[in-house]
This record gives structure tokens, C-alpha cells and sequence, in this order.
């Protein structure tokens, strides 16, 4: 495969050999046009390279590698204890890729794709930062539904479809990026269980974040609160620090523009009413 994507405003072209086949979702964001300004190229190997440089994350699916070059890493899988893949920045446009030749099956999960990729440090670079969330359209503007997982972003979601007629446009993801000066919620080619992924971009309304409740109740943020909330549900990588700091720096940006409420919710259509009626106060 020789192909170019386009992911926000991030143009790249992936090569890799005829036995890797992208996931459905991510082939979503193959590109007609456009010039790639990064390269990946994939190989598969019976044995994977060890990284040249100084560690500077570790986690049970992750290590982190410093160098020269830039930055390299050893990807697993959470719970099994190996390595499938390893990323080298090689150049300042060019990344090599090399798969563990008996994990090629696993790549058909859209995570263990997508992280081949670090694809959050290119498009940090393009002011744009992955939200944990459920991305909702409703009446041509974006709402996004983020807590951590189990607390009920798909439900409240669902509910909006049921008694708003609203569209879920990812169930578990949201690329956050500008385009004409306004935020807005872009496409991302990981979809968690939802099985909801699509390539669209919407001007963002507000985001919601969610809590369990026995009775509803939504109320605005100021940015003060909104920070940590938000911060703890978007990828971050906390080992680079310009990457860090520049992520930090985005969210401000971005508390300044958009609402972010919070919302304390059962699973009913009160929920709904009573989110519905804190969304038309933001225009009193």
C-alpha cells in the first residue's frame, strides 16, 4: 500500500507491505488530494528492533525513547505483557514502523492500529489535541459528552438520538482543532466499542462533562474548574515537555471560546430536558 490520509489538518502518506489492511475506520480518512508532509513506512519483521536513546516513559503497554533523531517507542497491548510494534522518528518527516510478523492479526483493532502512529505528536504541532468523548451533532453544531469511561457518555448520547433526533458522530473519540478561528470537533479513527465512527467536522456547542446522579442537574464551568476535567480526559504526553506545555496552552485557548458544563444525570429524558434547557441559557 502506497496511500495518502489526511487526519485534521494532518496530510501523511503510509506505505506498508500488501499483507497489513488498515481497519475500516481508518481507511474513512483516505484523502483524494493534498500534499503529505510526513511518511510511515511499515515492515514486518520476525524480530523487533531495540530503540537506540534515553528512556523517558515507561508504562506496562509503552516505553519511551529519546534520541537524536527524535522519539521512539515499543508498543504493546495492555494485560499482555509484549511488544508488537516499534516507531522511529528517522528524520524530520519520516517515521519507520516495524510489526511483529505474528501480531499482523491484532491490527485489525482500531487501536492497536491507530497506535502505531503517535499520531498525537503531529498534530499537537497543528494545535489540535484528542478529546475523550462522545461527539454528538445536533441541529449543525457539535456536542461532546467526556467523563471517564463506564460513566454514561454513550447513554447520554443515545439518549439525545432517542428524544432529540440528534447523530452520534464517534462514540468514544473527538479530534478538537480550529478551522476559521472557530473550535471544532473533527473525526478520529478509533471509535471504542461504539462502533460509531465517522469523518466529520462540526463547529463545537459546548462540552459536557458527566457524572452519576440521582437527580439532574447542569450548571456552567468556569474555566478554573473546567481545566482538570477537561485536561484528564485528553491525551497528553507527559514526558515531552514542549509537547506538554503547548497541549496546556491549547486548552486555555480553548476554555476561553467554548462552554463546558458539567451535568450530573440519571439515565431519563429529564436528563435530556434538563441539558437541553442549560444550553439555551448560554445564548441569555
Amino acid at each position: 500500500m502506497n496511500r495518502i490520509f489526511q487526519i485534521g489538518d494532518f496530510v501523511f502518506r503510509l506505505c506498508c507491505p500488501e499483507e497489513i489492511t488498515p481497519p475500516d475506520n481508518f481507511m474513512k480518512f483516505t484523502a483524494e488530494t493534498g500534499v503529505p508532509e510526513y511518511t510511515y513506512h511499515i515492515e514486518v519483521s520476525d524480530r523487533l528492533p531495540r530503540p537506540e536513546g534515553k528512556v523517558t516513559a515507561q508504562r506496562p503497554d509503552l516505553t519511551v525513547f529519546q534520541n537524536a533523531s527524535g522519539e521512539s517507542r515499543l508498543i504493546g497491548i495492555k494485560g499482555t505483557g509484549e511488544y508488537y510494534a516499534c516507531y522511529r522518528e528517522v528524520a524530520d518527516d519520516r517515521a519507520e514502523i516495524t510489526l511483529a510478523r505474528e501480531q499482523i492479526r491484532g491490527l485489525h483493532f482500531d487501536p492497536v492500529f491507530t497506535s502505531l502512529f503517535a499520531l498525537e505528536r503531529r498534530l499537537v504541532k497543528k494545535d489540535s489535541m484528542v478529546l475523550h468523548c462522545a461527539y454528538m451533532e445536533y441541529r449543525g453544531e457539535a456536542i461532546l459528552f467526556s467523563a471517564p469511561s463506564e460513566t454514561g457518555k454513550t447513554t447520554q448520547a443515545n439518549l439525545w438520538e432517542k428524544y432529540r433526533g440528534s447523530r452520534t458522530v464517534n462514540g468514544d473519540r473527538a479530534l478538537l482543532g480550529k478551522k476559521d478561528g472557530r473550535w471544532t470537533a473533527q473525526g478520529w479513527p478509533v471509535c471504542g466499542t461504539s462502533e460509531v465512527c465517522n469523518n466529520e467536522a462540526i463547529p463545537i456547542r459546548a462540552v459536557v462533562m458527566l457524572s452519576q446522579a440521582k437527580e439532574n442537574r447542569a450548571e456552567r464551568l468556569t474555566p478554573g474548574r473546567a481545566f482538570p476535567l477537561l485536561y484528564s480526559q485528553i491525551t497528553v504526553n507527559k514526558w515531552n515537555t514542549a509537547d506538554h506545555v503547548h497541549t496546556m496552552d491549547l486548552i486555555e485557548d480553548f476554555l476561553g471560546r467554548v462552554p463546558v458544563l458539567h451535568l450530573g444525570c440519571t439515565i431519563s429524558e429529564e436528563a435530556v430536558a434538563c441539558l437541553e434547557r442549560a444550553l439555551q441559557n448560554l445564548d441569555a
